[in-house]
């Protein structure tokens, strides 16, 4: 801004379609009580704690950690393909013939700057101004903005408790129309934690696939399932599906930016072309750790850490139900509780600012993932410790009894 209060810069008309990520705000201000008196143990104040960031409490397995440090040592820092490590697309393939039983050639994955990247990289290959995409509501945020950014226009579909906060192909034909390019979904979801049942599906991939146009599934949290009925990945429903997936969840490697796409054949070249002008390639030394992702000793890691996360959900919920904030749909996979507040009040954002000042917990309210419930629901990441997620569930009975 200038002193006259005129803006210095025209930008782009796209910004006026992204949203804030709400979430953020609610960060800002956990940390500013977390950082007051009230919240200082050496004061008799009880430190907050953080619920309300979807990111495990674990880090990258010693095999993946040990892997950069070789791959530092020996300078193996220079650019690769921008389709990625070859041998990591290999290791990524053989991974889904060995954990969901499909066979993936390697040809048709791409490894990517995280997930977001992915995203970014299909949207911008695929969509254009005047295309509509549908989407749940609730979905997280940031999938929305990125077909807003590259012109289309995303169309939320409110899905309630009844449909496990998921569409099916009727919700998804009744809303299809002349400009609708493609459906985008999320299975496990974040913010629910739930996931798209197999046969529902193959039936939305049916329908898309008969109106010509494109489904992709956000599987980023595919190998946090929880339940053998629902850890199934869409690609078995055809190579025409896209899939995302990331090494940030199951493989505890949120900050080093690493995730990858299942494309169709004829998709790899356009995707390949952006990737080579956006971003050059993925992080050389994410890959090269990666590969250490999917030896024995890591996925055995991988698979305890699995297991701790359902030992939280199955505290989590239950606790949640007994206080009177009501999880309506068990989560099956990721580590999200979908909790109904409308009990206690009128707003979720109100009710999450609150708990930040009494109970000294971090919510996150439901404003960002869509307009159909977000008074009504908050999300409770249980991604922490049991301890800590034992005091939160005592700090909220606390208070709201």
């Amino acid at each position: 801004m200038t002193d006259r209060g005129v803006p210095r810069f025209r930008t782009a008309g796209r910004l006026d379609h992204i949203e804030p990520f709400y979430v953020m705000e609610c960060a800002k201000e956990a940390a500013r009580i977390a950082a007051s008196p009230e919240c200082d143990p050496a004061r008799g104040g009880e430190p907050m704690i953080f619920l309300n960031i979807g990111e495990p409490d674990f880090t990258a397995a010693e095999a993946v950690t040990r892997a950069a440090e070789r791959c530092l040592r020996d300078g193996a820092t220079q650019y690769t393909q921008a389709t990625g490590l070859p041998e990591l697309r290999e290791r990524i393939a053989a991974w889904y013939g060995q954990r969901f039983g499909i066979a993936v050639d390697p040809a048709r994955i791409v490894v990517t700057a995280g997930a977001s990247a992915a995203l970014q990289l299909v949207c911008l290959a695929l969509f254009e101004p005047g295309d509509e995409v549908l989407m749940p509501d609730p979905s997280y945020p940031c999938n929305r903005h990125f077909v807003a950014a590259a012109g289309a226009t995303p169309t939320l579909l409110p899905a309630g408790p009844a449909a496990r906060f998921q569409l099916d192909a009727g919700t998804v034909a009744a809303r299809w129309g002349k400009d609708t390019r493609g459906v985008l979904l999320a299975s496990p979801s974040n913010p629910t934690g739930t996931s798209i049942a197999p046969e529902a599906m193959r039936d939305i991939a049916g329908f898309v696939r008969e109106r010509g146009g494109v489904t992709i599934v956000d599987e980023i949290y595919l190998g946090l399932s929880y339940d053998p009925r629902y850890a199934a990945s869409a690609l078995m429903w055809g190579d025409d599906v896209i899939s995302v997936n990331s090494f940030s969840k199951y493989f505890s490697m949120t900050g080093w930016r690493l995730g990858w796409l299942v494309l169709p054949r004829e998709l790899v070249a356009p995707v390949e072309r952006l990737a080579q002008n956006l971003y050059i390639c993925p992080s050389t030394l994410a890959q090269q750790a990666a590969l250490a992702c999917f030896e024995p000793a890591s996925i055995a890691e991988y698979e305890r850490r699995r297991a701790e996360f359902r030992r939280r959900r199955d505290l989590v919920v239950p606790a949640l139900d007994e206080i009177g904030l009501t999880v309506p749909v068990m989560p099956d996979g990721a580590f999200y509780a979908w909790a109904d507040c409308s009990r206690f009040a009128a707003s979720s954002w109100d009710f999450c600012f609150d708990m930040m000042r009494r109970a000294h917990v971090a919510l996150t309210p439901g404003r960002d993932f869509g307009p159909a419930a977000a008074e009504r629901y908050l999300r409770l990441s249980f991604a922490s410790s049991l301890p800590e997620l034992e005091q939160a569930l005592a700090r909220l009975k606390r208070v709201l009894a």
